[in-house]
This record gives C-alpha cells, sequence and structure tokens, in this order.
C-alpha cells in the first residue's frame, strides 16, 4: 500500500474504489482510495505482494503478469488518486 499524502487535507469520505482493466496483467483490478489519499490495488494485493512477503509461488501465467504488475508506484492508481484530488479540491 502506498503511503498517505499529508500534504493534503482528507476527502470528505473514508474509501473509493474502482474496477478497471488493467493492461499491465491484463486483467480486471479493483484500486483503492483512502480519505488520507493512501491506496492500494486488489491485483497487487492478491498476487505480486503475496509473492514478495510469503514467496509463494504462481503458476506460469500469473508469474508472468506479476512482472508486470508496477505494484505501489502504478500509472492507473496515481492517475485515479489525481483524479479524486481535482475533483475534492473543485468542490471546496
Amino acid at each position: 500500500m502506498s503511503k498517505a499524502n499529508t500534504e493534503l487535507q482528507p476527502a470528505n469520505w473514508q474509501i473509493t474504489a474502482t474496477t478497471i482493466h488493467c493492461d499491465m496483467v491484463d486483467d480486471f483490478v479493483t484500486i483503492m482510495i483512502n480519505k488520507d489519499w493512501s491506496m492500494k490495488c486488489a491485483w497487487y494485493n492478491r498476487y505480486k505482494q503475496k509473492a514478495i512477503d510469503e514467496n509463494k509461488k504462481f503458476n506460469k501465467e500469473i508469474k508472468n503478469k506479476i512482472e508486470k504488475c508496477q505494484g505501489p508506484e502504478c500509472s492507473y492508481l496515481i492517475e485515479y488518486r489525481d483524479k479524486l484530488i481535482q475533483e475534492e479540491s473543485d468542490t471546496k
């Protein structure tokens, strides 16, 4: 999970999520942004993080996708978070 952006005021909601098609892993993924602007990807948590933390083994197809996953620095996560930040700043 990425660190919270402490330079910004917290959002007026607790958590928001969306499901997108990630071209990196060629799968649908759910990305979540918390009130403190920290963010996470359910696909990353389910596969890549487990492969890193637990040295969990996956089949060849998932293994190839894990290599392509950008993790916490994913452009989809950052774009969605930035879009929400812009929307929040426009409403204030």
